[in-house]
């Protein structure tokens, strides 16, 4: 089945698309001042386009990776028939590198080299068939754990969400996003807060733009702000997605939101991280061992390419941080809900 046959709505704009031989990314780095379109036949370009944060958010990445193998495949049979395996280990190597927090990067290169194993002869077609599955399940995925995450809330829920973790983020509707759609759809949300995500601004760019797409009311508040709109009482649900979840129940997600929690845990504001069974890692015991990408400096010292900070100054810029699983009340996704996520509760869902 292609996306476009997909039993699921698409939205007017999407992430990821394949279309006529070639990978299409919507340049994320532009929103929501410009919506750029940007064409793909190479897989280096596709993961520089990965490290860049052309396209960014875990299951994103994870389709955007499987893309990039048909397009690496394709080169290599064309310039070594006989070889071709061999000659596209160092494009394979090259993608897996792009960014090493996010678990379904990794994920996708051994769904796709399941696949790849058992091919003697052009590898396009087949390849192609995998990532359109795993693009499509996605999709399907998502619809789920928004079902699923919905049916955890109340009426006249208040919400906040950190980052993005929607449309843009996935295949397509979303896990944070997607439970946040489809609870507003059933008239179960009241207000929706976007916190702005320092230093790349999804919430602001990103999360804002997309849920005014949908018609969904947000009101976008800066980081600092978050702690205090729990304590005036007006935050039921701290939900958020997460780039790789260990087999602890500890989440790792975009920088901030392990603050987040801790404000959500002293002010009785439950926690839902929402992420696809591709992102659990079974075999990371804990989050300390999970890999915190550390970005360029300029990111925080520099904003629209004016500087705000003195030329001289140290920077420490983390991408992501580790929210303890004794902070998260539940975890959602497509296999289950997992309530106050713990090692054994982890092993029963997931193995």
């Amino acid at each position: 089945m292609s996306i476009q046959e997909s039993e699921y709505p698409v939205e007017a704009f999407s992430a990821v698309k394949w279309n006529a031989g070639m990978l299409t990314l919507l340049d994320q780095r532009k929103l929501p001042k410009e919506i750029n379109y940007l064409d793909y036949d190479s897989s280096r370009d596709v993961a520089d386009a990965i490290t860049d944060m052309v396209v960014r958010g875990a299951p994103a990445i994870g389709i955007v990776a499987a893309y990039a193998i048909v397009l690496a495949a394709r080169s290599a049979y064309q310039d070594a028939p006989d070889n071709w395996q061999e000659v596209i280990e160092q494009d394979l190597q090259y993608l897996s590198e792009a960014r090493p927090t996010a678990v379904n990067l990794h994920w996708a290169i051994n769904e796709m080299r399941q696949t790849l194993v058992s091919i003697t002869s052009n590898p396009e077609k087949e390849l192609l068939d995998t990532a359109l599955r795993i693009h499509n399940d996605d999709i399907a995925a998502n619809h789920e754990m928004g079902r699923l995450g919905a049916s955890l809330m109340q009426a006249n829920s208040q919400v906040i969400t950190h980052c993005n973790a929607g449309a843009l983020a996935t295949g397509g509707y979303g896990t944070a996003l997607g439970v946040i759609r489809t609870a507003y759809k059933n008239g179960l949300i009241e207000n929706v807060y976007a916190s702005e995500t320092r230093p790349w601004l999804q919430g602001a760019r990103l999360t804002s733009w997309e849920l005014q797409q949908d018609h969904i009311p947000v009101n976008l508040i800066i980081d600092s702000a978050v702690s205090a709109l729990m304590q005036a009482g007006k935050i039921n649900w701290l939900i958020v997605g997460s780039d790789r979840i260990a087999a602890n129940g500890d989440v790792a997600n975009k920088i901030g939101t392990y603050s987040h929690a801790v404000s959500a845990k002293y002010h009785d504001v439950k926690v839902m991280v929402v992420a696809p069974a591709s992102t659990v890692d079974m075999q990371i015991e804990t989050g300390k061992m999970i890999p915190i990408e550390h970005r360029d400096p300029l990111e925080v010292t520099d904003i629209h390419k004016t500087r705000i900070a003195p030329v001289d100054v140290s920077v420490v810029n983390p991408a992501f941080d580790i929210t303890p699983a004794k902070l998260v009340d539940v975890i959602v996704t497509e296999k289950g809900i997992v309530h106050e996520p713990d090692t054994e509760k982890m092993l029963a869902l997931f193995g």
